[in-house]
Parts: C-alpha cells; sequence; structure tokens
C-alpha cells in the first residue's frame, strides 16, 4: 500500500478542522472546506475514520470524505497530460 500522508490528530476547534499531516499541524475553516462538518454536531464530527494510506478522512455518520491532497492544493495531473506540457 502506497502511504500518501501521515496524518493524525484529527480535532475541532471551533469552526475550523485541525490536524497534523506529515508531521506538520495545519488548520482549515470548515465554511471554506465542507458546510456539512460545519453544521454537523460534536458527535458527528468526532466520529470519523483516517484511511489507512493516509489519503483522506471520512465521517460515516455525514457520508463526507476530504482529501488530505484537496485540504493542501495539491493537484494530479495524469502522466500523460505532464508529458505534453
Amino acid at each position: 500500500m502506497i502511504k500518501h500522508h501521515n496524518v493524525r490528530n484529527v480535532k475541532f476547534a471551533g469552526d475550523s478542522l485541525v490536524l497534523t499531516i506529515d508531521g506538520e499541524e495545519r488548520e482549515f475553516e470548515l465554511n471554506k472546506i465542507s458546510p456539512l462538518l460545519l453544521r454537523a454536531s460534536e458527535h458527528e464530527r468526532n466520529t470519523f475514520e483516517i484511511s489507512p494510506s493516509g489519503y483522506g478522512i471520512h465521517w460515516p455518520l455525514l457520508d463526507e470524505d476530504i482529501s488530505i491532497d484537496g485540504l493542501l492544493g495539491v493537484s494530479h495531473v495524469p502522466e500523460w497530460q505532464r508529458k505534453s506540457a
């Protein structure tokens, strides 16, 4: 299995998602990344699963998924497009 990111310490501080990605603590405003999480209850927010590969976080009670690359603004370009650029 390819390990995309090391994701730890997922928590909420007010209207922000705070987590450690690859050893660095990051904070993201919920109104910019997930209106669903912004409106969620504490129980819904705190019921999540980090993918084993570190690709993303899933909130099963909300059916919400957030990719770590998406949070970081990482864009993936297919190899065929990279060669023609």
